[in-house]
């Protein structure tokens, strides 16, 4: 996983200290550990982002930050990736939670259209909840453990390239030149005797 991209993607420390739900993390957020770039951090932070956007609840960047401070993993990425769910994916990622929280309890399905308004939340709450509720933690364990899952195998993939093009590049450069010897020259230890000179004549 390429960590100039990672990081040129990510939003910088003065995007964070912007954000106003962040705030009352105070001096935590700003820890190096939480900004650090390794397998463990970002394959983490996908989880913990993932996971956080499939919850139907508001402040999900705060959540986020909660957790990747208590998990130690990268902050601006768990937070970034809250932003899955927006106005355009936001219908479709909780019908689909609510789906598979209705049949996960057996719930009747109600045929919703579904309107991102305070309103008819408002009016249909009590109907969904609980399936959504449901159906949303599970979908987020899912699609959150794909990510974690994902990230760590296509960082492990990339490590064991650039080590294999680098014994490649170290191979090339110990190749004999031509009309070399067939060995390389060996140093001699410190203190061995010299077998090669012929003894003095007294």
């Amino acid at each position: 996983m390429p960590r100039k991209t990672l990081k040129q993607w990510l939003p910088s420390p003065t995007r964070i200290r912007r954000i106003d739900s962040l705030r009352v993390l105070g001096d935590w957020i700003y820890q190096p550990n939480l900004w650090h770039i390794n397998r463990y951090s970002a394959s983490m932070a996908f989880f913990v982002g993932v996971f956080v956007a499939f919850l139907p609840i508001p402040g999900q960047m705060l959540v986020a930050a909660v957790l990747a401070v208590l998990l130690r993993c990268n902050l601006p990425m768990s937070v970034a990736l809250v932003w899955i769910t927006n106005p355009l994916t936001m219908p479709a990622m909780f019908y689909l939670s609510y789906r598979v929280g209705a049949l996960l309890i057996d719930a009747p399905v109600h045929i919703l259209e579904f309107e991102l308004s305070a309103a008819w939340i408002t009016d249909r709450i009590e109907m969904i909840w609980k399936p959504l509720l449901v159906g949303s933690l599970l979908s987020g364990l899912l699609f959150g453990s794909l990510g974690y899952t994902a990230v760590s195998l296509l960082w492990r993939w990339r490590v064991g390239h650039h080590w294999r093009k680098r014994q490649a590049r170290r191979a090339q450069r110990v190749i004999r030149a031509p009309g070399e010897e067939s060995g390389p020259a060996q140093d001699e230890p410190p203190g061995a005797p010299d077998t090669a000179r012929p003894a003095r004549k007294e």
